[in-house]
């Protein structure tokens, strides 16, 4: 099917299998929705190294042979660390927490491995290729065979590692980090720390297992940890690490008994801030986010989608005018960069909005999602000149969109220590 259809039929990043929906129905699409996902490694994961193997070359996860990736996955000499279940972290942070800008220097990045999307493995990597020149990797996986059978599709593909990744044993619901996973930022006594919402945007999918990641996470990490009881996501935040907060309107949507002043104070009571811009969210796109509108560049950069939109063509427009007008915490003006805006899809009924603001910064290096298509060099070279001492990467976002996400979507920064 011709790119630019505005009606598509491609693979659905999404754990359809365990939507909630009539018995009759879910049994009737179960035979259909095999052909795409593994279903049984999802309660019976592989557990020895041939049964990894065995199911890498399933689902065209191998460069090589069944035998070869056998004895590759045999041989390892990998760790694997088990995230304890139902373990809270035992320490309260000193004070507030600032939370860094991304450009401020990062210690790792964590990602959810897709063991369940195979079609999404090679995104993954590219991440990870991007990353570890510059700061560690992080893989959460479900099962501890599954970081044998990452490591072996990383090292299959050419990726070194150089001992900058690693590999933990911790079950989520799916691969959207961005949103589930822990905020961390440094506490008045300069220490590292974790802040922690409420999750639960998608009530037809269980959920459990994402909201309990952060916790977990902290605990594992031995840091302290502070919950923050309101409904949203990582990706309804930017910060420029020196007391300004952009947030969408989203926040409104998922707890409608907020009001602006109660966010404030909600807002106050954890974090170390001075001012919060709030801007509209986009019509027609099931999260609300902020990271598809803006992608905040430096303290006095924003990024911004165009508005050539038909459908959000106002809010983009009135989002741009907004930051135009707007100062940061330090009374400093922005400089607003449009950044073009791909034509929107249905891919089956589900509703995809691309956005080259997306991407993640993680020193000095900018990770930028394209998507196949003829704006993605102009996106490229927008950032390029924007951030002209940074490097810019490109991620082949293309299967990834489907799931109304991208870059920003499935990674989270973990600072450094100071």
């Amino acid at each position: 099917m011709p790119i630019n259809m505005p009606i598509r039929f491609g693979y659905i990043p999404y754990p359809l299998w365990r939507r909630k929906m009539p018995a009759l129905l879910a049994t009737l699409i179960r035979p259909l929705l095999r052909k795409h996902y593994p279903l049984t490694a999802d309660t019976h994961p592989p557990t020895t190294p041939a049964q990894m193997a065995q199911f890498m070359a399933r689902w065209e996860l191998l460069n090589g042979a069944v035998d070869a990736a056998q004895q590759h996955i045999e041989s390892q000499a990998l760790t694997v660390e088990t995230v304890a279940d139902n373990t809270d972290s035992s320490r309260e942070p000193h004070g507030l927490i600032r939370l860094p800008a991304q450009w401020e220097t990062m210690d790792s990045v964590l990602l959810s491995w897709p063991v369940m999307y195979p079609p999404l493995w090679a995104l993954h990597a590219q991440m990870v290729a991007a990353i570890v020149p510059v700061a560690g990797v992080v893989i959460t996986a479900p099962h501890p065979m599954w970081a044998r059978g990452i490591d072996c599709y990383l090292a299959q593909h050419g990726i070194a590692t150089n001992d900058r990744v690693r590999y933990l044993h911790l079950p989520t619901d799916d691969i959207w980090i961005r949103d589930y996973g822990p905020f961390v930022g440094y506490d008045e006594a300069g220490q590292r720390a974790v802040v922690y919402t409420r999750y639960d945007p998608l009530p037809a999918y269980p959920q459990q297992q994402d909201d309990a990641m952060p916790r977990r996470w902290a605990a594992h990490e031995d840091l302290p940890a502070r919950y923050l009881d309101l409904h949203t996501e990582g990706g309804n935040l930017w910060t420029d690490g020196a007391g300004t907060f952009i947030m969408s309107e989203q926040i409104f949507r998922s707890n409608p008994q907020l009001t602006h002043d109660r966010l404030l104070e909600m807002l106050h009571e954890v974090f170390a801030f001075e001012k919060l811009i709030l801007l509209p969210r986009l019509k027609m796109e099931e999260t609300g986010h902020i990271d598809l509108l803006i992608k905040l560049a430096d303290a006095e950069t924003v990024l911004v989608s165009a508005p050539s939109s038909r459908f959000n063509g106002d809010n983009l427009r009135n989002a741009a005018d907004r930051l135009r007008r707007e100062t940061n915490a330090h009374g400093q003006s922005y400089r607003v960069i449009e950044l073009p805006t791909p034509p929107f899809y249905f891919n089956w009924t589900y509703k995809i909005w691309r956005s080259y603001t997306n991407a993640l910064t993680v020193n000095e290096r900018v990770l930028v999602p394209v998507f196949g298509i003829a704006t993605d060099d102009d996106a490229l070279d927008i950032y390029r000149e924007a951030l002209p001492a940074y490097e810019i990467c490109p991620i082949d976002c293309r299967i990834g969109a489907n799931g109304g996400g991208a870059v920003h979507c499935m990674t989270k920064e973990i600072p450094s220590q100071i």
